[in-house]
């Protein structure tokens, strides 16, 4: 499963009217705790696969989207079901914690810490 790579003009084709859970993390190449998420997403996403989607939008090119969202530190995991913005968690979470709100998001809460 590969990371969809999202920009301001595909988010809405491929986020907004997607159905099921769909994490992005929203990163900047110079972002040093972006870098160590990106293996994690990477590896989530072949877990995941045929379950989960991931994408990656990277802010510094796509600054209207970044704005839609609020997004003001980097990296950011937001987390969206069916089409919906439903969390985020900010800073470099360790596999298991993102693991854990794909877990909460999939089962229907709607609460990401």
């Amino acid at each position: 499963m590969t990371v969809i790579e999202l920009t301001d003009a595909n988010f809405e084709e491929e986020i907004v009217k997607s159905e099921g859970v769909t994490v992005v993390d929203f990163w900047a190449p110079w972002c040093g705790p972006c870098r160590l998420v990106a293996p994690v997403i990477e590896e989530l996403a072949s877990e995941y696969a045929g379950e989960v989607r991931f994408a990656k939008l990277n802010v510094d090119e796509n600054q209207v989207t970044a704005g839609t969202f609020g997004i003001r530190s980097i990296p950011t995991i937001g987390f969206f079901k069916d089409g919906e913005a439903i969390g985020a968690v900010v800073g470099a979470h360790p596999k298991a914690s993102l693991q854990q709100v794909i877990e909460e998001v999939r089962g229907g809460e709607a609460s990401a810490a």
